[in-house]
């Protein structure tokens, strides 16, 4: 367990209410870094994602003539774009997998096992 004077501690009272656990973790710099960490990729890459969706989407409606561009044989323009976009979904999925495995988990086990052992009163 870390010491008090940590603002990443959790609180050392083994008689603290829970709520209070909670907000003392909360309010901690380690869960301040775990908020940071999963905003900087959270945010940038929901709004990626969103772009290009809402490109796909103001293509089909407004660019029809581009969208129906056959590229080979029957595949056109808009299939292509379709598939990509349950493509750039994996794409994310896995990117944020990697992310969370090195930059978010091992934080978060750690205020995990500080606020247990908080809680627990050991």
């Amino acid at each position: 367990m870390q010491k008090d004077d940590d603002p990443g501690a959790a609180p050392a009272r083994a008689d603290a209410l829970p709520g209070e656990v909670y907000a003392t973790v909360q309010a901690g710099e380690d869960f301040q870094e775990l908020r940071r960490r999963f905003r900087r990729f959270a945010f940038p890459m929901t709004a990626a994602f969103l772009g290009w969706y809402l490109l796909y989407v103001v293509l089909s409606g407004w660019a029809r003539d581009f969208m129906g561009t056959e590229l080979v044989g029957s595949i056109n323009v808009a299939l292509v774009f379709g598939l990509l976009q349950f493509v750039s979904t994996f794409l994310i999925a896995w990117l944020y997998s990697r992310h969370a495995d090195n930059k978010t988990d091992p934080l978060a086990a750690k205020l995990r096992s500080e606020l247990e052992e908080a809680s627990h009163g050991s």
